[in-house]
């Protein structure tokens, strides 16, 4: 039987579907007579709102610099030294850092990461990337998420898998296809209200395994990025109808969600088996007048050593 569980027992799938909401609530109304309190209460809106602005310039610029550039120099600026890290092929710590980027550098001297969209909320921002380790290659759809401390990175989770030549769709793994057709988020899209639908289909979904959720909460047909399911309802139907009957006591575990207006991130634990590690599966889902339009998604098996101690979540 699949179940949901969170890394935060005390917030329900419903508080976590309006996280956002606390950001975009109006301010009080004027007063006749001068108010401190809501003064106070918008000028924090405001510099909440300008430290994710801040926070998302600076992470994109930092893996721009770090893997297109080399620039070791970037880490001593932008990383805490004692690192948090959650991708099971490095240690803890900026210096198990640049020791992998100076080994990929070396190996792949013409590596190139090719940012495709990045989305930001409050600490943490998600970078979904394209990391080609040989020209004429397709390389690695790549989400680095990281939660900045006080400007600097403190902590970071990946999750990546191989692009393959082709896919079932025709789509590729990182394009937009829905319209404006523009990978950047909508500001003017509440993302409460995004996150409500992306969570909600994700619950009655994954964790109850109604497949008319698919009806109820997605266009059709909506372009989808995964490589092995088609566009449309009916294609997104059978791939879950045929993984429900062959992992019945599949446990799928909600880690996180990240959302900037209309793009909606899921970062979750399917383990399929109970004797498997299990996937790491990051989603993106584009939503549009209270309906998912599109849909990206990064499936990582998770290894059974790791150099942290920490798990992928």
């Amino acid at each position: 039987m699949s179940t949901l569980r969170s890394r935060h027992p005390g917030r329900s799938l419903a508080a976590l579907a309006v996280t956002a909401a606390t950001l975009l609530a109006t301010a009080p109304a004027v007063s006749a007579s001068p108010s401190h309190a809501g003064t106070a209460t918008t000028a924090a809106s405001f510099d909440a709102q300008g430290r994710t602005a801040f926070n998302k310039v600076m992470v994109t610029r930092f893996f721009d610099r770090l893997y297109n550039h080399g620039d070791l120099a970037a880490i001593g600026t932008h990383v805490r030294p004692d690192l948090i890290q959650h991708n099971p092929g490095l240690a803890d710590g900026a210096a198990a850092l640049r020791r992998h980027v100076t080994d990929l550098k070396a190996a792949h001297p013409q590596a190139r990461l090719l940012v495709k969209r990045v989305i930001a909320q409050g600490d943490q921002v998600a970078v979904h990337s394209n990391l080609i380790l040989e020209p004429g290659t397709k390389g690695l759809a790549v989400v680095d998420i990281v939660r900045v401390q006080r400007g600097r990175i403190a902590e970071q989770w990946e999750v990546s898998q191989q692009v393959p030549e082709t896919t079932v769709s025709g789509n590729d793994m990182f394009s937009v296809i829905s319209t404006p057709r523009t990978s950047r988020p909508d500001p003017r899209a509440s993302a409460a209200a995004s996150e409500q639908v992306a969570i909600t289909m994700f619950r009655e979904l994954a964790i109850e395994r109604d497949l008319t959720a698919l009806d109820r909460h997605a266009v059709d047909p909506y372009p989808t990025h995964s490589p092995v399911v088609d566009n449309g309802i009916a294609p997104g139907k059978k791939l879950f109808a045929q993984t429900f009957a062959q992992y019945p006591d599949a446990v799928v575990t909600f880690e996180k969600v990240i959302t900037e207006g209309d793009l909606v991130t899921l970062l979750y634990h399917m383990q399929r088996t109970p004797d498997e590690p299990g996937l790491a599966i990051w989603d993106v889902f584009r939503v549009q007048n209270g309906k998912v339009v599109e849909f990206w998604d990064i499936i990582q098996p998770i290894p059974a050593t790791s150099a942290n101690d920490n798990s992928m979540f």
